[in-house]
């Protein structure tokens, strides 16, 4: 169990994959649309893996900025990273998801860019520790 939360926050979701999910601050207050390919109508809009694409886009960002600034490297304007997150029915029963992570970090040479990701992903980002031998998560550097 984490003994020290420095920070935490609360979102209540009603109607599953297509109801509603906000937070108790009221910065978040979406409804949520089921994917055509999961048997919903196809109408454009938010579900539970866009979310988590873009908590772990960012996370892994700031986890990646991080490690290259620890390592002496200076990251430039225009650095990202693109999470492509996947859903499909476990061999088991149930569903699990599988994670593509696309880090481009400007102004880094491959090898510096690497060595952030992997220490990113290793040893900083939150996410990356929580899914780790949980879910397949695959790292690219472009």
């Amino acid at each position: 169990m984490l003994s020290n939360i420095v920070y935490r926050t609360t979102a209540i979701a009603e109607g599953g994959r297509e109801g509603h999910v906000h937070s108790e601050d009221g910065a978040l207050d979406i409804d949520l649309v089921k994917p055509k390919e999961m048997g919903g109508d196809g109408k454009v809009g938010l579900n539970p893996e866009t979310l988590f694409a873009a908590g772990y886009a960012a996370c892994f960002e700031s986890a990646t900025r991080f490690a290259a600034q620890k390592a002496g490297f200076k990251v430039e304007p225009g650095s990202y990273v693109k999470a492509e997150v996947g859903i499909g029915p476990r061999k088991t029963t149930g569903f699990e998801l599988s994670v593509i992570l696309t880090v481009h970090l400007e102004g880094l040479d491959k090898q510096q860019a690497e060595m952030a990701a992997h220490t990113a992903h290793n040893e900083i980002c939150p996410y990356s520790n929580a899914t780790r031998n949980n879910i397949s998560v695959q790292i690219k550097v472009v």
